[in-house]
């Protein structure tokens, strides 16, 4: 018998808004491009990515004189672009192709006072890699109950992202929103480098310089379209496809040559109670990395978020 979907999670099938998330996949390039120019660099590209807020996604502040922040809005579906000054610019998403879009935020950023030049103005990683953003008209599509269902759902996932990452106290990335891949992850890392062939290009060298193991959640593309939680091990050890994964419906899969541990988002829905099963297939898969690469699998046990054993309370547990 299927149990019925948690309303906590609703449904976002890929077909259902494919045409809306190419066009807010290539709004959000435009953005994180300028985050990506105007940014202080941080190791593995911590820098680049968006990070949720109350409303939507922001780049957090950024730039030097002066200092400025941009917002999209999923409630109110407009982009903000605001500086320390007090000075704002805002312009509605519906309605706006690419091509316009860019225009639009060039305009809104030349009105706060912002000078900011993006080195390689076209998407990355997508079909259309070649056309530049402003060329883009083809890409108009967006639907507003698309868009705040989308950040309702990447809102859901970042908790359970900020929930996983208090169980570990080594070296962990933010629970961060990825523009190049439309993705929301979060990504524990090891001593060990890795050594990659001088041919590999140098933005997958820094993301991929230490052993890690990555987690999160995508919403689908045309090679896999259905949204899923996941996970993946740097370098892949011997074996890893070997190691079980929770709950009962998670698997395995290959993606580029690499294995994935999955979990379907239907899947999840259809549990009991989704979120203790996204976290029972981050922990199995987290696992399953440690064991088969050779990690210390308690060396950095926290638990409920804290690292001091007295905090932990009756039976393992942080308090409160």
């Amino acid at each position: 018998m299927t149990r019925p979907a948690s309303s906590a999670y609703p449904e976002i099938p890929y077909t259902s808004w494919s045409d809306t998330l190419a066009t807010l996949h290539r709004f959000a390039q435009v953005v994180g491009k300028i985050r990506l120019a105007a940014g202080p660099r941080r190791n593995h590209w911590w820098n680049v990515p968006f990070h949720l807020t109350g409303r939507g996604i922001t780049t957090r502040p950024m730039g030097e004189d002066p200092i400025f922040a941009i917002d999209f809005d999923f409630l109110d579906h407009r982009l903000d672009i605001t500086a320390v000054s007090g000075l704002r610019h805002a312009f509605p998403l519906v309605g706006r192709s690419v091509a316009g879009f860019t225009a639009e935020l060039t305009r809104g950023l030349d009105a706060v006072g912002v000078d900011v030049a993006i080195e390689h103005p076209r998407p990355f990683d997508l079909p259309d890699a070649a056309r530049p953003f402003a060329e883009d008209t083809e890409h108009v599509t967006y639907d507003p109950a698309a868009a705040t269902r989308y950040w309702r759902v990447l809102s859901r996932v970042n908790l359970i992202l900020e929930e996983f990452a208090g169980r570990w106290s080594g070296k962990t990335s933010p629970v961060h929103h990825f523009w190049h891949s439309f993705d929301i992850a979060v990504t524990r890392f090891g001593d060990g480098h890795v050594e990659h062939p001088p041919t590999t290009d140098p933005v997958t060298r820094e993301a991929y310089s230490r052993e890690l193991l990555s987690f999160g959640f995508w919403f689908g593309d045309e090679s896999f379209p259905e949204p899923a939680f996941y996970s993946y091990t740097v370098p892949e050890p011997d074996g890893l496809a070997d190691e079980p994964l929770q709950p009962a419906p998670a698997r395995w899969t290959e993606r580029n040559g690499s294995r994935l541990a999955v979990l379907r988002y239907d899947d999840a829905r259809a549990l009991p109670d989704p979120r203790a099963a996204v976290l029972d297939f981050y922990e199995s898969a987290y696992r399953a990395g440690v064991r088969r690469a050779g990690w210390d699998l308690e060396r950095h046990d926290s638990v409920g978020g804290a690292t001091d054993p007295y905090a932990w309370g009756p039976g393992g547990q942080a308090p409160g």
